[in-house]
């Protein structure tokens, strides 16, 4: 039980990577909110679905001050929510521009400006982003998507600084999965997905349950002193 009276918020937890990773923190103890625009994939005790909209900067807001309102704290949040919408640059339009980094980047900060700093109030917590292997290498076709990713191992950096600036644990770290076999990946040609494995070092792809057990790592206490740092769950993709 190692988040044994811990509140957890992840967002895009209906299904996915997020939904296991909603399920393992409640496994271990957890009360964990999964907030999603989506319909949840799953029940299970002590996961409680959310409809939020990341971009919605006053439903936010009113999110965070619910969750408090109703328990008193949140000691770990998943930054999970996030979308692409593929095209080459030359083709790619102001709308898929704005939207991928609306949500997969504006949506972390409009959560973090309040959650932060509560939990430098409570005393310390833990905040885990999830980029992409997009984000380290970059990718053809997705400008939008690696640029949010990108900018989210920034973001990364900067708020483990900015949250412990006072000498309170709150620590902040990434996870940069590569290819995981979401529902998306499942509607990929087989030879495609054959190409994805051969890239890694282990000639597989990722299922989302490891992805669930880093992020366990960073939410508990076994990582106790690792803050500011990205971990690639990619099993050794080159790119």
């Amino acid at each position: 039980m190692k988040l044994k009276n811990k509140v957890a918020v992840v967002t895009g937890g209906a299904k996915g990577i997020g939904a296991e990773i909603a399920k393992e923190f409640a496994k271990e103890g957890a009360i964990v909110i999964a907030a999603d625009m989506g319909q949840m994939s799953y029940e299970m005790e002590n996961v409680i679905p959310y409809e939020l909209n990341v971009t919605d900067v006053d439903g936010c807001k009113n999110f965070y001050e619910e969750i408090i309102a109703k328990y008193g704290k949140i000691d770990v949040l998943v930054n999970n929510a996030g979308i692409t919408r593929d095209s080459m640059t030359r083709k790619m339009t102001d709308e898929q521009w704005d939207l991928v980094l609306n949500v997969n980047l504006k949506g972390l900060f409009n959560l973090v400006r309040y959650i932060g700093p509560q939990m430098e109030e409570i005393g310390g917590g833990s905040i885990i982003n999830i980029s992409s292997v997009v984000g380290v290498y970059g990718n053809i076709g997705q400008a939008n998507y690696s640029a949010s990713k990108a900018g989210v191992l920034g973001l990364t950096m900067t708020w483990a600084k900015e949250f412990a600036r006072k000498g309170v644990p709150v620590r902040v770290n990434a996870i940069a999965p590569g290819y995981v076999m979401t529902d998306i990946l499942k509607t990929v040609p087989q030879d495609l997905l054959d190409k994805f494995a051969a890239l890694t070092m282990l000639k597989r792809l990722g299922e989302p349950e490891e992805i669930a057990k880093v992020a366990l790592f960073l939410a508990s206490d076994d990582s106790s002193y690792i803050t500011g740092q990205t971990i690639n769950v990619n099993g050794g993709m080159r790119l």
